[in-house]
């Protein structure tokens, strides 16, 4: 079944597809994800079958809230304040398990943690609501491929694979989730994503040590979703940091002094806005992968806020293919925002 208007009755259908160990690709607020019944091992390794992805990287269950919640994790106060502050919206938290947790093994990679989110998207409540399951859901996309925040994008990248995909417009935030790892009041920084770390901070009250961007995990063993090394990417080369133009190359700019270019090029944001082209991110870096440039440079974007985790994701997407990105080959001056 191809794209399906996320209508009452459609979500109810979908509802029903999941609980009969199907997969369904939905939207949230942050990309579209493409779920499985959380509590089916069965239907969980559809998801790693589907994406191609790598089985020691755990998945995300989406649920409707606190008390959904506490059903299959240890709750610290930590955890507590921090889904006060976020939830319903674009925070994770990795979780002990708790002894009796229903959710199959293979969300968590067999590790003894759960991750854990409350969308705020309305079809995706509406959806959890209707299948009173928990959903586990990474990206509706490859593994390590540019993620989704449409419908048609989800089309593109699995086609007919899920049994439904859910269209619930564009996605408003365009990165995925932050996610943070909490025992007791001990808070670790595992992926950067839409909530902003100062945001963070502020309801902590403290500083979190935050990851270089593009970081790989310390351990082969993932300790959440999010931390692959080669991650997000395009399959056209990307060029970072870019200060100067080369022939055949496209452009992804940011902000008011970005040349004009004779080649394709998009703008993440004209008025240099870090929400703006947090937004509109992952579809302006599809857009560019289907130009057909030899390579996509990229103009410098700033590192605080939302553009933390802009750049870690075009780390992680221009990983191993970046040798020759600090080569100066002058053609266009490229200004630095």
């Amino acid at each position: 079944m191809s794209i399906v208007a996320a209508t009452t009755e459609a979500i109810e259908r979908a509802a029903q597809a999941l609980a009969r160990g199907e997969i369904v690709a939905f939207p949230t607020e942050t990309v579209y994800g493409l779920g499985a019944n959380a509590l089916d091992a069965s239907a969980v390794a559809k998801i790693f079958a589907v994406k191609e992805r790598p089985r020691f990287n755990p998945l995300i269950v989406h649920v409707l809230g606190l008390s959904k919640a506490e059903a299959y994790a240890v709750v610290s106060e930590t955890a507590r304040r921090l889904m006060g502050a976020f939830w319903p919206g674009p925070l994770s938290l990795v979780l002990p398990r708790r002894g009796a947790c229903a959710i199959a093994d293979l969300v968590s990679a067999g590790l003894d943690t759960v991750a854990l989110r409350a969308p705020s998207h309305p079809v995706g409540r509406a959806l959890l609501a209707a299948v009173k399951l928990p959903i586990a859901a990474p990206s509706a996309n490859r593994s390590g491929r540019i993620s989704p925040t449409t419908a048609l994008h989800v089309e593109a990248e699995l086609g007919n694979l899920p049994a439904m995909i859910l269209d619930g417009g564009p996605c408003s935030l365009g990165l995925e989730s932050t996610v943070l790892g909490i025992e007791g009041d001990d808070v670790t920084m595992f992926r950067l994503g839409a909530l902003p770390r100062e945001e963070i901070e502020t309801v902590l009250g403290h500083r979190l040590a935050c990851p270089e961007a593009g970081a790989k995990p310390a351990s082969p063993r993932m300790a959440s979703p999010g931390q692959l090394a080669i991650h997000y990417a395009p399959s056209t080369p990307l060029r970072l940091e870019a200060r100067d133009m080369r022939e055949g190359e496209a452009l992804l700019a940011f902000g008011p002094d970005a040349p004009k270019v004779e080649g394709p090029m998009l703008n993440l944001s004209p008025r240099g806005d870090l929400n703006e082209a947090a937004v509109n991110f992952f579809a302006a870096l599809r857009s560019l992968d289907a130009a057909g440039a030899s390579a996509i440079a990229v103009m410098p974007i700033p590192k605080q806020g939302l553009g933390e985790a802009i750049n870690d994701r075009l780390l992680r997407a221009a990983a191993g293919r970046t040798e020759d990105a600090q080569v100066p080959h002058p053609r266009s001056a490229l200004a630095s925002p």
